[in-house]
């Protein structure tokens, strides 16, 4: 098949689109936050700490609305044995800004941290932030590679361009506008990609409605024509798992910096919180085309199309549903201008992803860990050497590596595993320090890994309550595939024994050392005998600006009760953001 040259140009055309909106950002916000005393390095970071509701609410969106978003819904919906009830990612990311913008924003914000993994190297010291920067750095990097090969796939099946030569140009152009403008070309990018996915597929939707080949979504939803219907079920006897996925979507969306981002980006505390809810409403509207074109998917009659007589699904086609309902079931302009929605969504989370793993480098590694005094010059090109350095590595993940998904699936787990119950720790219970961190650490890394992963073919070595042996045959190649189901919740069990195994051995620790039952010469990770040690940062070295008036200091972190503060409240963190604020000895806490 030919190239479609027309396709091709419309890319084209909204390649040079984004390039130049990011570019512009660049320009326009070059002295943004310099003038008011902020680092350059900030600046590229965090935005100059004035990102308003409208862009702020619009990147944040974006962040989340990528290309495994809009392409897994619509697959979700389409697949047989799926359907809308397993569709769990626009509710489990809604819930997830949701959840972080009640318990997270205000106090990551209010502190003004610049990453996300600052509160952890304030209290656990630069050696634990360094271990908890590998999941985060994984999670980012496989997710900008797997996104990056959907496109790929996409752009082959739609424009019939090379694979190769679409993913490494759309790297380049992301890579290109992230360098020259830091979090400004991809907050303002991201307002033009999200504009081109709503519209984008909001056009393509009537048209593929309209084809001859479809039937009724409305019969298909509860009555099986070409196949089940779309709306699925959840088997009472998959209901742990269900449960155990959508626990991970919910609370394992949280610690991710590319959110962290932008809330730390908002101009006060409370701007982040209203962000986090602005976006899980976008997240919700921006997954209503992708449902409808995966209930489309699974209401047509493929023989009477271009597609041929054999379903998606039996050519091992169904992660494509999307892309080929665009080109055989609407007008080629139509089906460009879909392909281009779906361009858009891309590259909206893969800049994201490798700005906020530039960032995590260039501050939590290389300036915090090793080179304190290293100059705000030196850190910008940090950050824009690592900005190429991890676009380069994505692209090639996303060209070489043929189960990327499956690391990306993996790492996805470990951050919800390890990163989350060591925020929970790290802000809101007492007393946990580094030798819990690193029990957190390895008790759940065990566990999850423990229990395997089919998609990188990598066999448990504890075998959960409820597993079986299962086989899988590839249509195409007809090659039988076994694995172990684990249809026991392991990885929400593996999220609470890291929380509770941080908190019990801190405690065991610090008991054991004030207690005079060990030496203090044995507290070699200097956690609790040696508070102000080196290892141990206190907060100037992480906060250098104080970008919060006291007066909203004191509205977001109120008094506690002498209950409240004493059981779920770190007060070793929040000493001195209390000690701060003169008005907050009058406050009453929100649920008195």
């Amino acid at each position: 098949m030919a190239i479609h040259v027309d396709g091709l140009l419309a890319i084209i055309l909204f390649y040079l689109l984004i390039l130049a909106v990011g570019i512009w950002a660049a320009w326009k916000n070059k002295n943004s936050g310099i003038s008011a005393g902020t680092d350059r390095s900030e600046s590229i970071m965090v935005g100059g700490r004035d990102i308003g509701l409208f862009v702020g609410g619009f990147t944040m969106t974006a962040t989340w609305v990528g290309g495994g978003y809009i392409n897994g819904t619509a697959e979700s919906v389409y697949l047989p044995g799926s359907g809308l009830a397993w569709a769990q990612a626009p509710f489990g990311y809604a819930l997830s800004l949701v959840v972080g913008g009640l318990f997270f924003a205000k106090p990551m914000r209010s502190r003004g941290y610049v990453t996300m993994l600052d509160p952890f190297q304030q209290l656990y010291g630069k050696r634990m932030g360094g271990l908890l920067f590998i999941p985060a750095l994984l999670g980012e990097m496989f997710w900008s590679a797997a996104i990056l090969s959907a496109l790929g796939a996409t752009l082959s099946v739609i424009v019939d361009i090379n694979i190769n030569v679409s993913v490494v140009l759309s790297a380049l152009i992301a890579v290109f506008y992230t360098l020259v403008g830091g979090l400004y070309s991809v907050a303002y990018t991201d307002v033009v990609q999200l504009f081109c996915i709503f519209l984008g597929l909001w056009i393509s939707v009537p048209f593929a409605l309209s084809s001859p080949a479809v039937s009724d979504i409305g019969v298909t939803a509860v009555t099986a024509v070409f196949q089940p219907p779309w709306l699925g079920e959840i088997d009472p006897a998959d209901g742990w798992i269900w449960a155990d996925n959508f626990c991970l979507l919910m609370l394992g969306g949280i610690p991710w910096q590319v959110y962290f981002q932008r809330v730390l980006s908002a101009s006060s505390a409370s701007y982040a919180q209203v962000l986090s809810f602005l976006a899980a409403f976008g997240c919700l509207v921006m997954a209503i085309p992708s449902v409808l074109i995966g209930a489309i998917g699974a209401s047509t009659d493929w023989n009477q199309t271009s597609y041929g007589p054999v379903p998606p699904v039996e050519k091992d086609e169904s992660d494509m549903i999307l892309p080929i309902v665009l080109q055989h079931l609407c007008p080629p302009a139509v089906s460009f201008f879909g392909l281009g929605a779906v361009s858009a969504a891309v590259m909206s989370s893969a800049d994201s992803s490798i700005l906020s793993a530039s960032s995590m480098f260039a501050r939590n590694i290389y300036q915090l860990a090793f080179r304190q005094s290293a100059s705000d010059r030196e850190i910008v090109w940090v950050m824009r050497i690592t900005i190429f350095v991890f676009g380069a590595l994505a692209t090639a993940m996303a060209l070489l590596t043929g189960s990327v998904y499956g690391l990306w699936y993996l790492s996805s787990d470990l951050v919800y595993v390890i990163i989350f119950p060591q925020l929970l720790c790290v802000l809101f219970v007492k007393g946990t320090n580094t030798y819990g961190s690193v029990a957190g650490y390895v008790f759940g890394l065990l566990l999850r890994v423990g229990g395997g992963e089919p998609y990188l073919r990598l066999p448990p070595f504890i075998y959960y309550p409820g597993w079986r042996p299962r086989e899988k045959q590839h249509r195409l190649t007809l090659e039988v595939e076994r694995y172990v189901e684990q249809r026991f919740p392991y990885k929400t069990v593996s999220m609470l024994a890291s929380l509770l195994s941080n908190a019990a051995f801190s405690y065991l620790a610090k008991y054991l050392f004030e207690s005079g039952t060990l030496s203090p010469k044995y507290d070699f990770l200097d956690a609790v005998l040696s508070k102000h040690s080196k290892e141990t940062m206190d907060k100037t070295t992480l906060v250098t600006h104080d970008n919060i008036a006291l007066s909203e200091l004191a509205a977001v972190k109120p008094r506690h009760g002498s209950s409240l503060a004493g059981t779920f409240v770190n007060t070793d963190v929040l000493m001195d953001e209390d000690a701060a604020s003169p008005d907050a000895s009058s406050q009453c806490p929100r649920d008195c």
